[in-house]
């Protein structure tokens, strides 16, 4: 059985699980409580679950991230939502020198369950310093999991499974998808971090993408299969670690890809895409990987802008196309 949730609700339900399930796991952030959350995925969890549970901060990045990462050392398990993760960079410190190291700066000795949470990307006219990805930077700290997916039901599972695990974990959402519909199975399940999902299945290139940029992937797929063109969709909805196995097994069958990835190109999750397909899959290549992007440059806050900035359909065919020489 399913029912219909949107992504804030899918997050809320994983996440009031939890809080049901283990005391020890609570929620932290800029308006998490009274406002019932800068998106209101957090709506009404302060009135089940109580002020010390559900906790209001000051607008103070560093410092309760700080709070969240001594919680976690001292056997409590923290869910700190950032009111997006361009204002997570103040808080940097705790995530990348201390939530990411304790368990090898202690040998060991010190777990940090800690879930760092929010929304990352372009949310439109947000201007340069509220519209930056954040999958590539934290998937390059050792330490670190890096989860990225607005698929309510994978979101709810993976939620689930972030706060369960031992090691501190970064979700990656979206502002513009909080209110998309998805269906979500009932009951008690958790996604595995670390698997990808294929979305759709096809013969004659893959697509690749996460995040919001899958809506543009799977547009794209359905419109290039009016034009006869079969395209193999996967959802990669962890980018640390990452799931290479189930993108080698699509490749040998379609020898070409094609990666939709909204952060920009230089050092992303694109590049690693193509290193590790090159490496674990290079005899089945039938064309070069592309990569399609974001603009290599700050993202102005003009909205035709904004639309030449991002990754779109008609661009995502023309890659496709590109690959498969026609």
């Amino acid at each position: 059985m399913a029912k219909q949730l949107s992504l804030r609700e899918a997050l809320r339900e994983g996440m009031s699980e939890e809080m049901r399930r283990d005391e020890s796991v609570f929620l932290m952030g800029e308006e998490v409580a009274q406002y019932n959350g800068a998106y209101k995925v957090s709506k009404g969890m302060l009135d089940e679950f109580g002020p010390k549970r559900i906790i209001d901060t000051p607008i103070a990045e560093l410092g309760f991230a700080g709070i969240g990462v001594g919680a976690a050392m001292n056997g409590l398990k923290p869910i700190v939502e950032f009111m997006t993760w361009n204002f997570a960079v103040l808080a940097f410190d705790q995530i990348v020198n201390n939530a990411a190291k304790t368990l090898t700066q202690s040998a060991g000795q010190f777990n940090c369950p800690i879930v760092f949470r929010g929304p990352t990307g372009s949310a439109g006219q947000l201007a340069q310093q509220h519209s930056q990805t954040f999958e590539a930077w934290m998937s390059n700290t050792p330490g670190l999991k890096v989860i990225s997916t607005v698929d309510p039901a994978d979101a709810k599972g993976l939620i689930k499974s972030a706060i369960r695990d031992l090691d501190p974990v970064c979700v990656m959402e979206s502002e513009v998808c909080y209110g998309d519909i998805g269906e979500v199975p009932e009951g008690d399940y958790t996604t595995p971090i670390g698997l990808a999902a294929v979305k759709k299945y096809g013969d004659d290139v893959t697509i690749v993408s996460f995040n919001k940029m899958m809506k543009v992937a799977m547009a794209a797929a359905n419109e290039l299969e009016k034009e006869g063109i079969s395209a193999e969709v996967i959802d990669l909805r962890t980018i640390r670690p990452l799931d290479h196995v189930t993108l080698v097994e699509s490749l040998k069958k379609t020898n070409r890809m094609v990666v939709v990835d909204e952060s920009w190109p230089f050092c992303g999750v694109s590049s690693e895409i193509a290193y590790e397909m090159q490496k674990y899959a290079f005899d089945y290549l039938d064309a070069p990987i592309t990569r399609l992007n974001a603009a290599d440059t700050s993202l102005p806050y003009a909205s035709t802008l904004v639309d030449a900035y991002l990754p779109t359909v008609s661009r995502v065919m023309q890659a496709v196309k590109d690959v498969m020489y026609r």
